[in-house]
């Protein structure tokens, strides 16, 4: 079990790195939208790369984002039956939930993603837009971001696994070992 701890660990710090990019990508995507906002009605310029280029970097925060924010159990849950569970329950119904609906999607949303990339990849795929961008590093985005997703969550198995056999100590936001 300590190699899968280690694997565990190992994704959790390329999560926390994706996290890092994707938080830069929030304020970059701030400052050139407010750069872009001023210069288009300021000085009555624009240019379609800089709008993309938002969209592109708003790709990174939500793609890049998500497996820190499933780390740290701070995703989207409907909490109605979740809060209400006592000792285990919790941790079972995220093994429920990690088995049967994140991983198979994550699965098939990168196996159907990583084509689509390498496709625009390969072709050099421009946007349609007059002075707009090559588009592959946005569609990158996916396939990235949908495999760290399913790497995180084997991770969240491994661990929860892990607690039920009393091998390590879970808090919503981190765990550490049993001393």
């Amino acid at each position: 079990m300590s190699a899968f701890l280690k694997f565990t660990r190992a994704v959790d710090w390329v999560s926390a790195q994706l996290g890092k990019v994707a938080a830069w990508a929030v304020l970059a995507a701030s400052v050139i939208s407010a750069c872009n906002a001023v210069i288009r009605y300021g000085l009555d310029l624009s240019n379609n790369a800089w709008l993309e280029i938002q969209w592109y970097l708003f790709a990174a925060t939500v793609m890049l984002g998500a497996p820190i924010v499933l780390k740290l159990n701070e995703h989207v849950r409907v909490d109605i039956l979740y809060g209400r569970l006592k000792r285990n329950g919790p941790v079972y119904v995220d093994l429920f939930g990690l088995l049967f609906f994140l991983l198979p999607v994550m699965g098939l949303l990168f196996w159907l993603t990583f084509p689509f990339f390498l496709n625009m990849l390969r072709t050099g795929e421009m946007s349609g837009n007059i002075g707009g961008l090559i588009r592959w590093p946005a569609a990158l985005m996916m396939p990235l971001g949908f495999g760290a997703m399913f790497l995180q969550g084997v991770a969240e198995i491994i661990k929860r696994i892990a607690y039920l056999r009393g091998l390590i100590e879970m808090d919503t936001h981190y765990e550490k070992p049993v001393q």
